[in-house]
């Protein structure tokens, strides 16, 4: 059984269907997947899609078989939290708490204990050693990036979802970035699907689906 798949989806905006390539996909454990696109081409939009964050037009999205559009809001709320991990544009971190205290906010987002060994060994990864007392508000832009990286990644999802998750980010950090997720997939058999304009990641996956205005 795929871990991911689509059935026909279809998504229309002012009467512009915006995914007419990504009807039909498939994804097994621990593949990965780029949507690659300039702004406005609706390459978040399928991401929210295949999250269940964005309700389709019509079609189904299939989570290990489930149909997104057969379960419970508060069914699909829990695979969310538990299953899946997000990088999002819009960081969401919280500015007066730590590091730390934003990454183990996964944990009791997917209804576990705080693992802080897994925290530990997260921010080694990303380059966060020594910033885990450090207040998200005095982060920068890259800094903050990768709490949030942090933070989709540390309780073992099934597929991190990540959304232009080296904009903010330099040569070095986006390689450390794409090297630890890519570690990560084939360690633990997390799937990953990134929707991005930057074509430096391109190279890192074999299923890539490019979209166009």
């Amino acid at each position: 059984m795929d871990l991911l798949q689509t059935r026909e989806i279809k998504l229309f905006r002012g009467g512009r269907e915006l995914f007419g390539n990504a009807e039909n996909l498939n994804l097994a454990s621990g593949q990965s997947l780029l949507i690659l696109g300039p702004s406005g081409c609706g390459k978040t939009s399928l991401l929210h899609v295949l999250a269940g964050l964005l309700p389709v037009s019509s079609g189904d999205v299939l989570f290990r078989g489930q149909s997104y559009r057969s379960l419970e809001a508060h069914r699909l709320d829990r695979i969310r939290a538990e299953s899946f991990g997000f990088v999002f544009q819009s960081l969401h971190l919280v500015r007066h708490l730590t590091v730390s205290q934003n990454i183990a906010l996964a944990f009791s987002s997917a209804y576990k204990s705080p693992d802080l060994p897994s925290i530990s060994s997260v921010c080694e990864a990303l380059g966060l050693k020594g910033k885990e007392k450090q207040k998200a508000y005095s982060l920068s832009q890259g800094e903050a990036q990768r709490v949030c990286l942090a933070r989709a990644c540390v309780h073992s999802p099934k597929i991190v979802f990540a959304d232009e998750p080296t904009s903010a980010l330099d040569d070095v950090n986006t390689k450390a970035v794409m090297d630890f997720l890519f570690e990560l997939s084939k360690a633990s058999g997390v799937s990953l699907i990134v929707s991005t304009h930057d074509q430096r990641i391109k190279p890192y996956f074999k299923n890539i689906l490019e979209m166009s205005i």
